[in-house]
């Protein structure tokens, strides 16, 4: 019985363990991150402006704000986002899907950050793990990098894929 005991626990502690890590696991993607994002994070998939109440989304390279009583995506902000400068605006990091459908959360939560301008971002960081993203003023300098646009490729060296 104590063996079973025993055994069960085991079991339950070995599953519970696996189901936690499953749950906070999250890939990298510093690589599709927008230079002018926030250092600090290694996923986003979600950046919101809490000065223009909108958000940028980072797979699809798409902004989404609200307008005619929906939310937009597109490729870059409306003329009447002109003056918005997304390098000196305070961007949110949301790991949360579709947050734009709870908008009021988001809205209350970073309200305090409406107006902070002091946020370092990627492409004035000297960190190499950003280097990895091509508009990065020092991307020449990744090590990922597989030197195919500088041709520093030599000849007889042997070409992997992933390097």
């Amino acid at each position: 019985m104590k063996k079973g005991i025993i055994l069960l626990t085991i079991l339950a502690g070995v599953f519970l363990a696996g189901r936690t890590n499953a749950q906070v696991s999250l890939s990298v993607n510093i690589g599709l991150q927008p230079i002018w994002g926030p250092v600090g994070y290694d996923h986003v998939e979600y950046y919101y402006f809490p000065d223009i109440d909108a958000y940028y989304y980072v797979p699809d390279h798409q902004y989404i704000y609200f307008e005619g009583g929906r939310w937009i995506f597109a490729a870059a902000l409306p003329p009447r986002f002109h003056d918005f400068d997304v390098y000196h605006a305070y961007k949110a990091v949301v790991n949360d899907p579709k947050p734009y459908l709870h908008n009021e959360r988001y809205r209350g939560q970073y309200a305090r950050y409406k107006g902070r301008h002091d946020q370092a971002v990627m492409r004035d960081s000297h960190d190499q793990r950003y280097f990895e993203i091509k508009d990065h003023p020092e991307h020449a300098k990744w090590k990922g990098n597989d030197h195919r646009e500088g041709g520093d490729h030599h000849e007889g060296e042997e070409h992997h894929e992933g390097r």
